[in-house]
């Protein structure tokens, strides 16, 4: 459970924003990927594609707008962004109702403010929820096609920035071990939430995400001014 957020937070706590970014979208790929491939039978593919359609040129223009903000300006925003999506989630949506959109309207839309905020804020999960409401779809479809939707949201990232000159290959010990990790780490977390309740399971995620994020929050917010 929000574990892209988790991620890109710690890793923005020891890397610059246009370089945590990229190297948070490789990683969730490799995890949203394999969601997909086990659960292919069920993705709902007609969404996919109209997903896809403003993904690309919507990450280009994220990236003008996150390379025009310093680095500490960047931090503070995401890091606002996690706080609001732990607290008040309902807020990302600015008053819009997406379970009232038709399906093709509303995965257009999600496609391109995903585009736009997958390389701005570098993790969606959180906004994206709401827009598979009402679908009629089974729990595997659910999981299935919004692992697809972040899939290809993650590959667009890394084709924007690679497109942008960011050095993946340089980063290829750091990719492999966090990938390895990410897997090993799904594999301990299935076995201790078995012995987590509900109740600790909700008060422990939420603050990890708000003290990590109260950390960028502060101290990114402190640099930018220059306090």
């Amino acid at each position: 459970m929000a574990g892209g957020i988790t991620l890109l937070s710690v890793m923005l706590l020891f890397i610059e924003p246009l370089a945590a970014i990229p190297l948070h979208g490789a990683v969730q790929l490799v995890a949203n990927s394999s969601r997909t491939i086990v659960q292919r039978e069920f993705v709902k593919w007609e969404l996919i594609a109209r997903f896809c359609v403003f993904l690309l040129p919507m990450g280009f223009v994220g990236l003008a707008i996150a390379k025009s903000l310093p680095a500490d300006a960047l931090k503070t925003i995401i890091g606002a962004f996690v706080l609001t999506a732990t607290w008040l989630p309902k807020l990302l949506l600015l008053g819009a109702h997406p379970e009232q959109v038709r399906p093709e309207r509303r995965f257009l839309l999600l496609g391109a403010v995903s585009g736009l905020l997958n390389v701005t804020i570098g993790a969606t999960g959180p906004l994206m929820a709401p827009f598979y409401l009402d679908l009629g779809m089974s729990r595997f479809a659910v999981i299935g096609t919004k692992a697809a939707s972040q899939t290809f949201g993650h590959l667009a990232k890394i084709v924007v920035f690679g497109a942008a000159g960011f050095a993946f290959g340089d980063y290829w010990e750091l990719l492999l071990l966090l990938s390895v990790m990410a897997v090993i780490g799904t594999a301990i977390g299935s076995r201790m939430l078995h012995h987590v309740s509900e109740r600790n399971f909700v008060i422990l995620y939420k603050a990890v995400l708000t003290l990590i994020a109260l950390r960028l929050v502060i101290w990114g917010g402190m640099d930018w001014f220059g306090v």
